[in-house]
């Protein structure tokens, strides 16, 4: 197994002075108090306020296309209601409000076919609560402003459906020593990576004249000040603000492109070229709501963003049949990194929403390495449970000092435990840098 230093690198010192608690608690409960309605998704903030319907009682009867192969009730529902998430399908199936043939079904993985009967109500928002927990959290950095976190894999940055305890917020609301807030709350996508240029929009002067400024500030304070994300399954460097200056500070920073943001990632296969910018758009994929895709063209209002992703081929692994990949984002759209991924040809290791299934890891890796390494390979595959994919630097002006600080964190034991194997069935370095 790989032995990596996890030591961070920063100009400030750790914890150089506490911070306020009145300050801090204050920030954090107002903007829980009054928060409408959270999601993961990448709207702009014009299309926020209509959303807010939040789709209570809203029904479905239809009959499934005979031409439709056998789909899953919650995905079907999904694709035949616009806007509506997966997870309130979810939450509307369990609750008994849809029924296939007359039939009340209550498994979200129940298989519909061509010519099934469909009625669906879908459910009232219930609220999500925050509570603090004991969690151990990774701070790389901490003062009375900004806090700077390792978030481990696995961790759901904020509360949603499905994901109510051991996120974060709620790590963050014990560490701060603040109480028990509840929101209504609903996720668009399961999870999601760095969306800060989504989200921290907000402070744009282009908005509609009936936009809300004080209700979006809110929404992007619940979080406790959190102006990025990172998918439940990536590791890595997160910023929190911990009062409304240094968010809004944070969010200029995001907005102007400043923030310095690098990822390693374990990719099935190689690219064709060892460096390149991605200047694709992204935005929701039509067949399957619980994504995102690269959308090549202009960019279309409403369907797709302005995405763009630098990468380099650090290292290729096991023959060609993996590689080291560097990331360095210009724009940080909902899952960026996985979607220009995935339209390279190169999804994550481990990937399964976006094609970096075990088998095609297999189908890759095992025609490029000698036999005797298969057996290896099909147990290193098997166990990875998560994309491989690390928020390796974080760099920022800091909102309150102006200076430049700047943290590092290597990737964790699982990611360095991949990457060893790899290498000790064959390694070929295309580039050099300094971290690993």
């Amino acid at each position: 197994m790989l032995a990596l230093n996890t030591a961070s690198f920063s100009l400030l010192p750790q914890n150089p002075k506490p911070f306020s608690l009145f300050r801090v608690s204050t920030f954090i409960c107002r903007a829980f108090s009054k928060f409408p309605g959270d999601s993961d998704s990448d709207d702009s903030p014009d299309e926020i306020p209509g959303r807010r319907s939040n789709y209570s009682g809203v029904k479905l009867e239809e009959t499934v296309d005979s031409k439709t192969g056998k789909l899953r009730l919650d995905s079907w529902v999904s694709s035949r209601i616009d806007g509506v998430s997966r997870a309130r399908v979810q939450s509307s199936i369990r609750s008994g409000l849809v029924s296939v043939n007359g039939r009340v079904t209550d498994k979200v993985s129940h298989m519909v076919k061509g010519g099934d009967k469909v009625d669906c109500t879908i459910a009232d928002l219930k609220p999500l609560r925050a509570e603090p927990e004991d969690i151990p959290l990774d701070i790389v950095y901490e003062d009375e402003h900004v806090l700077v976190v390792n978030k481990p894999a696995h961790m759901v940055v904020h509360p949603a459906p499905g994901n109510a305890t051991g996120t974060l917020v709620s790590g963050i609301l014990h560490h701060c020593s603040l109480p028990t807030v509840s929101f209504p709350g609903e996720g668009v996508l399961s999870d999601v990576e760095d969306a800060s240029d989504d989200e921290l929009n907000m402070f744009s002067a282009n908005r509609s004249p009936n936009y809300d400024d004080s209700s979006v500030m809110c929404e992007s304070s619940v979080r406790p000040g959190i102006v990025h994300r990172l998918d439940k399954g990536t590791s890595g460097l997160l910023v929190v603000a911990k009062n409304e200056h240094s968010l809004a500070d944070l969010a200029e920073q995001f907005k102007k492109h400043t923030i310095k943001r690098v990822y390693v990632s374990i990719t099935c296969g190689v690219p064709a070229s060892v460096t390149g910018r991605v200047d694709i758009p992204i935005g929701r994929d039509s067949n399957n709501r619980i994504r995102m895709a690269a959308i090549p063209g202009t960019p279309k209002s409403g369907k797709s963003r302005h995405a763009v992703s630098r990468y380099k081929v650090i290292e290729k692994l096991a023959g060609g049949g993996s590689a080291l990949v560097e990331w360095r984002l210009e724009t940080g759209r909902t899952h960026q990194i996985r979607a220009h991924a995935k339209y390279l040809g190169i999804p994550l290791l481990g990937d399964e929403v976006y094609g970096g299934t075990k088998n095609m890891a297999r189908s890759l890796l095992q025609p490029k390495t000698p036999p005797m390494f298969h057996g290896k390979l099909s147990q290193l595959v098997s166990q990875i449970d998560r994309p491989c994919l690390h928020a390796l630097t974080l760099g920022f002006r800091h909102p309150f000092t102006g200076e430049n600080i700047h943290f590092t964190r290597l990737p964790p034991p699982d990611f360095a435990e991949i990457l060893s194997d790899l290498r000790a069935i064959n390694t070929e370095k295309v580039t050099h840098p300094n971290y690993f």
